[in-house]
């Protein structure tokens, strides 16, 4: 038993210098493994400083999972601070390329923020309680009636409890190397609320993190913070052109600060 162990452990690193597709299983389960490590160690800290479900827990998530990057070899560069520099409630809007955005998220994420995210995730063990715990609103994508009348419950909250809420518009991750049309739940909800859109674009993964290809290398991640788009008068016959507003800036956005994507993919339909 102690020379299988012995050979494990010299095979590692063996591997993770000759294999570009070990390395890529390897943090890829280090990653899930480790940040349900962390939720275990979160939810009783959680428990005993709110009591139970609070937005308030999100800056407990924040500081435990904000070192994770540096060991998936990751560094994020981040510009146009100051536009998070807004009081009361907004609706943060970002691209959804992989379960790293999370990392990002945290690494600038406000006072009294959290999330709109997928049902299912309530299900992913320790992370599923710790994202209950940090006050996550959680949607059935399947159910549009349902979405939509968390959203307008989200809205009420947002204005009562004065939070912000951090929503992936197009609705899925995606690694194209460009933007999916959006959804019009986070632009509905804005208007609902008339709280201001904060858009946040992540840089493109391709450069390091190809899932098809099994590649997960170190690498840098562009976060550009975006001026606001205020939505106060607006009503919901204006939601498809906000819609589209915040797409064409996002988008372009993204193209500026991702120079492994194509300049010539050209412009989308939208």
């Amino acid at each position: 038993m102690d020379v299988l162990w012995m050979v494990s452990l010299l095979l590692i690193p063996l591997l993770m210098w000759t294999s570009s597709t070990f390395v890529f299983y390897f943090k890829k389960f280090f990653y899930v493994a480790w940040m349900m490590c962390l939720a275990l160690f979160a939810i009783p800290l959680c428990i005993l400083k709110s009591g139970g479900r609070d937005i308030e827990n999100m800056r407990i998530i924040r500081f435990l999972v904000r070192h994770v990057k540096y060991f998936l070899g990751l560094r994020f560069e981040v510009s146009g601070w100051e536009h998070l520099q807004t009081e009361g409630p907004y609706v943060i809007i970002s691209n959804h390329q992989s379960s790293l955005d999370v990392l990002g998220l945290m690494e600038i994420l406000p006072d009294r923020c959290t999330m709109i995210a997928k049902k299912e995730l309530t299900y992913a063990g320790t992370v599923g309680l710790i994202c209950w715990l940090g006050g996550i609103v959680f949607i059935n994508r399947k159910k549009t009636s349902d979405a939509k009348s968390v959203m307008s419950d989200a809205a009420k909250t947002m204005l009562e409890d004065q939070i912000r809420l951090w929503v992936f518009p197009e609705g899925t991750r995606n690694q194209n190397g460009d933007l999916l049309l959006f959804k019009k739940g986070a632009f509905h909800l804005a208007v609902q609320a008339q709280v201001p859109l904060i858009p946040v674009v992540f840089s493109s993964y391709r450069n390091f993190y190809l899932r098809k290809e099994k590649q997960f290398k170190s690498g840098t991640i562009r976060l550009k913070i975006l001026p606001k788009i205020e939505t106060k008068g607006l009503t919901s016959d204006d939601v498809s052109d906000l819609c589209d507003k915040s797409f064409n800036v996002m988008r372009s956005a993204f193209l500026e600060i991702s120079p492994s994507v194509s300049q010539s993919n050209g412009p989308m339909s939208h």
